[in-house]
């Protein structure tokens, strides 16, 4: 990507080690020495691990619960106020960005890395508890069957999503937008400036990997487990360690896989397949059991859901002792939302470029919730209507499990071909866990390196590192504790950056309000000639108005256009930082690739404040229109140089202008900067 954005904060050169990636050891090492010692800690010394896991989360609990709450609630506002607000309009990338990928293909992937394998037997054992031991609702009432699929709805709802949304949108607009570096410190760069170059931003990106890999092997855990039952329960492989050492290498192996072919071959196509197999199961519950039942459910859970939530969102029993019913349900969940709000938020933010932030928001918080509701509503009701129809056996099995998955597989007994749809379950589970090992290895090690461009990815190698160390990690809390072992380091993992998030809010805030100042300088700067128009003191043209039609009307070749950028263009910007530099502003004029490799030249001037004035003409090659009477071939393509400002391409095109004209255009824009920079420092932001 150019430097369009940043122009004094140097790009790094492409790494010998990867296409345009180099290792960030300062995040790194850490990262890995973390990861390592606790891997180590599990599996020699398991029950000290557990023990101190078990009494450090009592801590966080008791002193941080409320701070979770909190939290969740204000990013959640936070977001929402984004996508409403003014700001709803600016783009996650340049103004001239498109969607890099299909409406459908970016909810497919929305879908499969922010929800892994734990949805799947959570809808069923969520539900469950919640009707027979809820907070303080009187158990197995009907008040009771409503509240504990809504509780479900709640703690995989739009409160999660909010920071998912928050981290993807922050660190989209920073990268894309800004042409910082696609990483967690970028969204700090308008509160710490280039000290982000430092600890603070190797701590910020540390804590997001940390809580990456302890958020993804958590799902991971619960998934390699919820699937050896499943397999004992369909083909009688029996539950223990070497079945699930064996999941591990296998969902490893795949992910690695998918994780260095790379977005658009791997990570987009298991999500696809992911998103259509779930909805197949789910269609075969619905339509094979008590259809009218589940559909009269589900309308009703999201009313509850829209009554409920006020409630919910700030609710912490402070006058109920409910034991330790927060640590494990509302306080676990948004410490794992937490862990993955970088993980899915990097990975968000790599898939959503050229969008704005309303459509952002829009989608974050819309389309995964509607896999979502479907899910729960028609699991979660299915496996309480069998419980309230009197099934004895689902009942015992689904109240006394020890395993979030017992439930699911119980429930899916109850309908017909079973071993079919029990074998789906299982590849869809396997499908959800690869997605996340996959996506997890990919955000990892982005993360963890310097990229050229937010467009490239990290080393191949990096990422083969990272998904080995997420399946030894889940295998080695497995063995110190089961699941319970990865709740707790879940919730405490996610604790530091749960602080990071606050920071994140204000530099995006910040960001945005500046944003919002040059909007509003366009408006009252002086507008001056325009620059295709520009006369002479006698008020005579510089150029007859025929050849300026000629200039509109020509399709020039790449030739052309290199030649013009070198006898008008660059002498042009030249000159004007020859005279900004006369004045005492800093100028230079310097030769740039975009994050597509082609060229442009750009001038750069400061003017003494964090944002500097960029003009760049950029390159671009585009399709032959078929206006004025002529009829391009399907492989015609023409030249244009397009001008580009700090928030991306203007859309016009200066090809074909004379010195001078040049000159005025620059001159325009620059008065322009000038009056957004006075209406920035006169405000109070």
């Amino acid at each position: 990507m150019s430097q369009t954005a940043t122009p004094r904060r140097p790009v790094p050169p492409p790494a010998p080690d990867g296409p345009g990636a180099v290792i960030n050891w300062p995040v790194f090492v850490p990262s890995a020495a973390v990861t390592i010692a606790v891997t180590l800690w599990c599996v020699i010394w398991p029950d000290n691990a557990f023990s101190t896991l078990e009494s450090v989360v009592g801590w966080v609990s008791t002193w941080f619960g409320w701070y979770y709450i909190a939290l969740t609630t204000a990013v959640l506002i936070f977001v929402i106020f984004l996508g409403l607000s003014r700001f709803g309009s600016v783009k996650l990338g340049p103004e001239h960005s498109k969607p890099e990928f299909s409406t459908g293909a970016w909810a497919a992937m929305l879908f499969a890395a922010g929800i892994g394998t734990d949805l799947m037997f959570y809808a069923v054992y969520e539900p469950v508890t919640q009707y027979l031991a809820p907070p303080s609702t009187e158990p197995e009432t009907v008040e009771a069957a409503r509240e504990a699929t809504v509780w479900t709805l709640f703690h995989y709802g739009i409160s999660g999503w909010g920071m998912y949304a928050l981290m993807g949108m922050a660190l989209a607009y920073f990268a894309y937008r800004m042409n910082l570096p696609l990483a967690v410190r970028s969204a700090l760069f308008p509160i710490f400036g280039k000290r982000i170059d430092g600890p603070i931003g190797h701590t910020a990106d540390t804590a997001a990997v940390l809580g990456t890999i302890f958020g993804v092997a958590t799902s991971l855990g619960i998934g390699v487990v919820s699937l050896n039952v499943g397999l004992e329960v369909v083909f009688g492989i029996s539950v223990g360690l070497p079945v699930q050492i064996a999941l591990i290498l296998l969902a490893v192996a795949i992910a690695t896989v998918s994780a260095v072919s790379g977005i658009d071959k791997g990570i987009k196509r298991l999500s696809q397949l992911n998103v259509l197999l779930a909805i197949l199961l789910a269609a075969f519950v619905l339509v094979t059991g008590r259809t009218a039942y589940l559909l009269n459910a589900s309308v009703l859970n999201i009313g509850d859901y829209a009554r409920l939530f006020p409630d919910m969102t700030m609710q912490t029993f402070a006058f109920e002792d409910t034991g330790d019913w927060m640590s494990f349900w509302t306080l676990f969940f948004w410490a794992w939302w937490i862990a993955w709000a970088a993980f899915v938020g990097l990975f968000l933010a790599r898939i959503s470029r050229g969008r704005t932030i309303k459509q952002f928001v829009a989608g974050t918080m819309i389309i995964p919730f509607s896999y979502i509701v479907m899910w729960i509503a028609i699991f979660g009701n299915a496996a309480i209507g069998e419980i309230r129809a009197g099934n004895a056996d689902f009942t015992a099995i689904a109240s006394e499990a020890v395993d979030p998955s017992d439930g699911l597989w119980a429930l899916l007994q109850e309908y017909p071909a079973f071993p079919v749809v029990a074998s789906l379950a299982i590849l869809v589970g396997l499908l959800f866990y690869v997605t996340s090992a996959d996506s997890g290895a990919l955000v990892m090690a982005n993360l963890s390196s310097r990229l050229r461009t937010a467009n490239d990815d990290a080393a191949p190698g990096l990422r083969i590192f990272w998904a080995v160390a997420t399946g030894s990690l889940t295998l080695a809390i497995l063995a110190a504790g089961n699941i319970f072992a990865l709740q707790y380091a879940t919730v405490i993992v996610g604790l530091p950056f749960a602080f990071v998030m606050i920071a994140v809010m204000w530099g995006l805030y910040k960001a945005l309000s500046i944003e919002a100042h040059m909007a509003d300088s366009r408006g009252s700067a002086l507008q001056g000639a325009l620059s295709g128009r520009s006369v002479t003191p006698d008020s005579r043209p510089h150029v007859p108005w025929q050849a300026r039609m000629r200039r509109v009307m020509t399709f020039p070749s790449r030739e052309k256009a290199d030649d013009f950028v070198s006898t008008v263009v660059a002498p042009a910007l030249e000159e004007v930082a020859r005279e900004l530099d006369g004045q005492g502003v800093a100028a230079e004029v310097a030769s740039v690739l975009d994050e597509f490799g082609d060229p442009g030249v750009q001038l750069t001037a400061d003017v003494g404040a964090e944002l500097a004035f960029c003009y760049k003409v950029q390159h671009r090659q585009v399709p032959i229109p078929s206006y004025g009477g002529w009829a391009p071939r399907g492989d015609d393509v023409y030249s244009r140089l397009e001008v580009h400002l700090r928030d991306g391409g203007q859309g016009y095109d200066v090809m074909g202008y004379t010195h001078t004209q040049l000159i005025d255009d620059v001159l325009d824009q620059y008065e322009r900067h000038l009056e957004f920079l006075r209406l920035h420092d006169g405000s109070s932001v």
